[in-house]
């Protein structure tokens, strides 16, 4: 008797969350990912196009580009433009380099009246830290499998 009530409590509760979430369309975020990560990228192709009309190799260009590609990652976030972007656009803006510039600069800035030390240079890797040890690890492991399998 008391088991059916508890089910009973947990369907209504999940009726009264449905009604007052907030409804998010399938289509309309992908559409907005794909659009902004789109853009995003195609920023980055128009700063790589440009470095190569300057006569720079290709393969410093990448380097270059990807600085680019933080820094203007950064300066939105830090004049808070990329939150906006990130509000509308979710995983689009959240996956390429700018994202991670996103990530460092967010915390960093947030943290920022407990000091230089404390607040910026502990915090600044909050989020991006596990990503970061986490590729860093993976690229170790899949290396060695791969030095020892060749």
């Amino acid at each position: 008797m008391e088991r059916s009530k508890e089910e009973e409590i947990k369907k209504d509760y999940l009726k009264m969350a449905e009604k007052v979430g907030p409804s998010s369309s399938f289509l309309k975020n992908c559409a907005a990912a794909f659009i902004v990560g789109g853009l995003i990228c195609d920023v980055g192709q128009l700063v790589m196009n440009y470095f190569l009309s300057l006569g720079i190799p290709k393969d410093e260009v990448n380097s270059y580009v990807a600085a680019v590609m933080i820094f203007l990652g950064a300066f939105l976030t830090g004049i808070g433009v990329y939150d906006n972007i990130g509000k509308h656009a979710g995983a689009g803006s959240i996956v390429p380099i700018t994202g991670f510039a996103n990530s460092v600069v967010s915390p960093a800035m947030e943290f920022k009246r407990e000091g230089y030390v404390f607040g910026v240079g502990a915090k600044m890797f909050v989020i991006a830290g596990p990503v970061l040890v986490y590729g860093i690890s993976a690229s170790i492991i899949v290396g060695l499998i791969y030095y020892f399998i060749r």
